[in-house]
């Protein structure tokens, strides 16, 4: 979850290292530092705290370099201060290292090394690293590279490294498994990053590292082997990103530029893939695996947080249209619970980054059994988009904001037409309802436009409950997703307790903290399930709880039971929740910025869980 940067080349380091490291800050945010190496030697800076810290203390500092690493921190082991900031040298000091991951024996490695005569600086598994591969260069009188490669059979988890040496000044090596890493090709110059954004301003050809893969960057050279010392081709492909879109391109905050962004990045989503005037509907990522899906006897759902929700959401659409019966799982359980997986169960990974350890462990574990994994994700190149047979991109480009808001109808779009296309092979929707899903579809993005024009009135509303200390928000049916979606996000960017709940649940214990206190938000749009809604809402205004409700463009009856009422454009039921969640994303954004938070990059949270 930390983000790396590294540079060679003939530019200067620092000022390369330290933007990018600013761009990766949604990946962690605790501390930051920076390993140079020029004639004062391999010095390394790091200071607790945000990036523009690290900056201010290198401001009077010889920072000439033509070569650096960088890491910007989301605490593992040890608290977050200025001795757990990366990067951490080895005992003679001859060598550094950046390390986003988890060393899982690092105890037993420690204890060794301690028995040795080694000294640590810090409580971090990343030091024990280091401390490692100068221990085995030092015994195995090897060079750097071999000693990195003979390491890397000796750790158990998930790491990319890059490390510099003193005794190397032109050189890096680096590494991956289970943590992302992509290498940017100059001219006469490397980039290696977490993820392009760092790169794409000085070149848009990348190489994206695999799992178990050495990169070694030497005199303008670059070579890939396995950890079984095999050399392998570098696969360089052509980054499809633009400069502005990592931007704020003039609004506060990254969140709100891409709450903004979603009537485009639903569009993007389908586009080239459905016309409704046509009939047409078309996802070139499910055609070698199509039958698969259309003859499953069962599709499992799996994946964490906001794409959890999204999973939620497909789990209706999929057993309404295609009748199917879908299980949905949180990744971080699935693998651990010994779950009943068959030969041909399909699969579905949805996650943005497409780099969570969680979903890439359950993924893993679904194909020994196997089971065939579609996947679904926003990065082009992710270890999760690798990892799948089969599998679609949402297209909704770069989201840097923490808490994921474009990603959520991005997914839910690419699961609405997957589900509409194995519904039209199994002959389970009938033409005059494809034709309208297809026309309503296509018209999302235009209602989410509409949506957005709220935005005056409910950060009205956010004002009036900025400082409330809990929230419940209550949906039925599609919309008790989007329930669980908005109690998330305020809870994420606020720190205000929420919880969401099926309406109806709620007389089985919610109710019981429900006072003039309370605000209760309920997504009650005109649906199958409204009149059960409006009952729901009845039994809280009699407990004399505040009501916020999500409702329907023209609705007569919940505005005069609800103290607050905030109409959405109507549309088909299956496709409500990408329409209904603006409203609980703008209203978490405002409540946030309205208490001070920082809504791009809250306390304690990282966008990219590449940690278990």
């Amino acid at each position: 979850m930390c983000g790396i940067v590294a540079y060679v080349g003939h530019r200067q380091a620092c000022p390369v290292i330290l933007k990018g490291l600013k761009r990766l800050e949604y990946r962690g945010y605790d501390s930051a530092g920076i390993a140079l190496l020029n004639g004062n030697g391999l010095n390394i800076y790091k200071k607790k705290g945000r990036v523009i810290e690290l900056e201010e203390h290198l401001k009077q500092t010889d920072i000439t370099s033509t070569i650096g690493i960088g890491h910007t921190r989301w605490a593992t082991h040890g608290e977050p201060n200025d001795q757990n900031a990366h990067p951490h040298f080895s005992s003679d000091r001859k060598l550094a290292i950046i390390h986003n991951g988890i060393i899982e024996n690092y105890a037993s490695l420690k204890q060794d090394l301690v028995n040795k005569g080694h000294k640590f600086l810090s409580e971090t598994d990343s030091e024990v690293f280091i401390h490692f591969i100068e221990d085995i260069q030092r015994n195995n009188h090897c060079d750097l590279e071999e000693a990195v490669r003979l390491a890397l059979t000796k750790v158990v988890g998930a790491y990319a490294i890059v490390i510099m040496s003193v005794d190397e000044p032109n050189s890096l090596i680096a590494a991956r498994k289970g943590s992302p890493l992509v290498i940017g090709l100059g001219k006469n110059e490397f980039f290696l990053a977490s993820d392009a954004t760092p790169i794409i301003e000085y070149t848009n050809e990348v190489v994206y590292i695999n799992d178990h893969e050495i990169v070694v960057i030497k005199d303008n050279l670059l070579k890939i082997k396995n950890i079984q010392d095999v050399a392998m081709t570098p696969y360089i492909q052509t980054l499809d990103m633009e400069l502005e879109a990592i931007e704020k391109g003039g609004y506060e905050h990254f969140m709100l530029k891409e709450i903004f962004e979603q009537p485009k990045s639903i569009k993007d989503c389908f586009r080239g893939r459905l016309n409704a005037a046509k009939g047409s509907l078309v996802l070139g990522g499910i055609r070698e695996y199509a039958n698969k899906i259309v003859n499953a006897d069962r599709i499992i759902i799996i994946a964490c947080g906001t794409s959890w929700h999204a999973g939620l959401v497909a789990e209706y659409i999929f057993e309404e249209f295609c009748r199917i019966p879908v299980e949905v799982e949180y990744a971080s359980e699935f693998r651990y619970r010994n779950p009943v997986i068959n030969e041909g169960d399909v699969v579905i990974a949805i996650s943005q980054s497409g780099e969570t350890a969680d979903t890439l462990a359950a993924i893993e574990l679904a194909k020994s059994k196997g089971a065939i994994i579609f996947g679904v994700c926003n990065v082009v190149g992710s270890s999760i988009a690798r990892a799948s047979h089969e599998g679609a991109y949402t297209h909704a480009g770069p989201e840097i904001g923490v808490a994921s808001t474009k990603a959520f109808t991005a997914q839910l779009t690419v699961l609405t037409m997957i589900s509409l296309i194995v519904a039209r092979k199994r002959g389970t929707i009938t033409d005059t309802k494809y034709h309208e899903m297809l026309y309503a579809l296509e018209s999302i993005p235009e209602k989410v436009e509409e949506a957005l024009k709220l935005n005056d009135q409910i950060k009205y509303i956010a004002e009036l409950f900025k400082d409330k200390r809990n929230f419940l928000y209550l949906g039925r049916g599609y919309n008790f997703p989007v329930a669980l979606e908005g109690a998330l996000k305020l809870k994420e960017i606020s720190y205000i307790h929420a919880e969401g709940y099926p309406a109806a649940e709620m007389k089985h214990g919610p109710i019981a903290l429900i006072d003039e206190e309370m605000p209760v938000v309920f997504i009650a749009t005109k649906d199958s399930s409204y009149e059960k809604v409006v009952s729901n809402i009845q039994e809280v205004r009699a407990r004399k709880g505040v009501v916020i409700a999500v409702v329907t463009e023209g609705d007569k009856v919940i505005p005069a039971m609800a103290e607050f009422v905030i109409e959405v454009p109507a549309t088909n039921e299956a496709l409500m929740p990408m329409v209904s969640v603006i409203p609980l994303q703008l209203l978490s954004y405002h409540i946030a910025v309205m208490r001070g938070c920082n809504v791009d990059q809250p306390r304690n949270l990282a966008k990219s869980v590449t940690v278990e």
